[in-house]
């Protein structure tokens, strides 16, 4: 399937380029644009345009749809993607209305989070021949935990998609981190005959696309629309080629900002008002320590290059 991941790629990477033109003003004509915590030093961004992960949605979906037929594993994948991809489209239409930089509130968007994990949890058990194996990196071991495998299923998945979530707070951050989290899973579909690449390219070309109008400084910002969607593609394609641990391995820069809020956040309310971080998520703390955006992103997508070579070796070891 190397020739039509290839065709994936460039359907998807097209789609975004051509759309730009004109999504983007129509997200400013009808006044959808970034609302930024005044903390932040961000006042130039407010306004910019937001929800352009609704690009990175259409564009994977037409990209991949043609394909669904030979590769019917890409189904729960998309299915994890455009689920999370909704529930990011409804908060930030939220934000948008209420002018503020809160959308669903926590609840509400956890409640909607399990239950998209849940459907995705149901597909895979009822309607595929995907188990919850769990292939051991460097080993080429798969073992079976049981039924405890569902509960982690959720905490990965959920713990995921926040990762990706938080991650997304500088122009082209998220679509840099996760264009090579995305030719990880391609190269580790074909390697292990995992049948999921073609939509593993997708998001690679939808992203490249968005990168023309999401690189500083950024005409768009992809929302939670996007955000929310790139971490049910990660935690969906891990989980349909039984991958999970992998996330952690490759994904090492979600672990890294979902921690650094924790962390922040239990600290703060054990001493009072004290911080561990300038600010959270992390890449925050490193941009008010001087670094510039592009400084930020750039550092962080050669860890992820790096890490995902580890990811590679784990396979192939």
């Amino acid at each position: 399937m190397i020739k039509e991941s290839m065709l994936a790629l460039w359907i998807a990477f097209a789609i975004v380029a051509c759309l730009g033109p004109f999504v983007i003003p129509a997200l400013r004509r009808l006044k959808i644009g970034q609302t930024e915590r005044k903390v932040l030093n961000h006042d130039n961004k407010n306004g910019t345009p937001t929800m352009g992960g609704i690009m990175i949605l259409i564009a994977v979906s037409v990209a991949s749809v043609f394909f669904a037929g030979k590769c019917p594993r890409i189904i729960p994948v998309l299915v994890l993607t455009l689920g999370f991809g909704l529930i990011g489209l409804l908060d930030d239409l939220l934000k948008v209305v209420r002018h503020r930089p809160d959308g669903l509130k926590a609840w509400q968007k956890m409640l909607l989070e399990l239950v998209v994990t849940t459907e995705f949890t149901g597909y895979l058990l009822f309607y595929s021949d995907i188990t919850l194996l769990i292939r051991v990196p460097f080993s080429g071991a798969m073992i079976d935990i049981g039924w405890v495998a569902i509960p982690i299923l959720y905490i990965a998945v959920l713990g995921t998609v926040n990762g990706v979530n938080f991650t997304d707070g500088l122009d082209g951050l998220s679509s840099s981190v996760t264009i090579p989290v995305a030719v990880f899973f391609a190269l580790a579909s074909i390697l292990t005959g995992g049948g999921v690449e073609v939509v593993a390219a997708a998001v690679a070309g939808a992203l490249m696309g968005f990168l023309l109008y999401n690189a500083y400084p950024a005409k768009v910002f992809m929302g939670d629309t996007g955000s929310l969607a790139l971490g049910g593609f990660v935690a969906g394609i891990a989980y349909t080629m039984n991958l999970p641990v992998f996330i952690a391995i490759v994904g090492g820069i979600y672990l890294i900002e979902v921690l650094s809020v924790i962390l922040q956040v239990s600290y703060f309310k054990l001493t009072h008002g004290k911080r561990i971080f300038r600010m959270a998520p992390i890449h925050h703390h490193f941009e008010k320590g001087g670094w510039s955006e592009t400084r930020v992103v750039a550092v962080f997508m050669v860890i992820t290059i790096l890490l995902c070579t580890v990811g590679i070796l784990g396979i192939v070891w």
